[in-house]
């Protein structure tokens, strides 16, 4: 494989770890700094980024393309479980499969800018961002 493709997978790698790195700060700021108790699916969805921190770091530093494996369906997963987060604040009406009932509702909206970007929405960015720089990796034989 020729240097420039593996420059470019290391670029992806930094900028996908980037993303988890901001998504895991800005969780616990939202958490620790400002006092939001997050609801059940928020910590489904802590569940699957804070691993990917780490993950991707190591794959990162060991210019290891092939954790390429584990990354993808943590992202997706993730993701998934974001979109039906996000769904369930903006959709009036949509119960889900299984309503929060203890603690926190999850339809509950910490934040709220411009009308439609809440904590579930930023996750949702960062789970796509990480899957589309993911998705770029090239995979290098040695």
């Amino acid at each position: 494989m020729d240097r420039n493709k593996t420059d470019k997978t290391q670029f992806f790698m930094y900028a996908a770890w980037l993303v988890s790195i901001i998504a895991t700060l800005g969780s616990l700021y939202f958490s620790e700094v400002k006092g939001f108790i997050p609801c059940e699916l928020c910590w489904y969805q802590r569940i699957f980024m804070y691993p990917l921190t780490l993950i991707l770091g190591v794959a990162t530093f060991k210019n290891d393309a092939a954790l390429k494996q584990i990354v993808l369906p943590m992202s997706i997963i993730g993701g998934i479980i974001s979109v039906f987060h996000y769904m369930e604040q903006k959709i009036p009406g949509f119960g889900g499969i299984k309503p929060c009932a203890s603690g926190v509702p999850c339809n509950s909206e910490y934040i709220n800018w411009l009308g439609f970007i809440t904590i579930p929405f930023l996750a949702m960015t960062a789970f796509t961002l990480i899957t589309i720089l993911t998705l770029f990796w090239q995979h290098t034989k040695k």
